[in-house]
């Protein structure tokens, strides 16, 4: 099992690489305010999972940047997942919220529409 896990995570990884999207152009004031916005989020992944990908994918399409942290690669990133999330799943997308504990969105599409929502990129 894990030979083949390791294989189809080779095939992602290089797959995401040859077809990765090409950034869309905004204005310096647009990447400002989606820095900004997303400045103390980070996002929990496993490098070759599809649904990290997919997230990541819509991350640079739009210019959104949120620093990953491999939970499979990083035993430490892998515990502050169990601690603060409740569960070891990815993505898993951390978004602290002012005067209260942080929350955790879970689910490759929730984390999509969060963002695009919030910043107002349509789908």
């Amino acid at each position: 099992m894990k030979i083949i896990r390791f294989i189809l995570g080779r095939i992602i990884l290089f797959l995401d690489w040859a077809t990765s999207p090409s950034p869309i152009t905004i204005s310096e004031e647009e990447r400002l305010r989606i820095n900004t916005f997303t400045s103390s989020m980070v996002m929990y992944e496993f490098k070759a999972c599809p649904f990290c990908v997919r997230v990541r994918r819509f991350m640079k399409r739009n210019n959104i940047v949120i620093p990953t942290k491999d939970a499979r690669k990083n035993k430490d990133y892998a515990e502050e997942l169990v601690s603060g999330g409740g569960k070891l799943q990815v993505p898993c997308l951390v978004i602290p919220i002012e005067g209260k504990s942080s929350e955790w969105l879970y689910e490759s599409k929730d984390i999509i529409n969060f963002l695009a929502k919030e910043l107002g990129i349509k789908l």
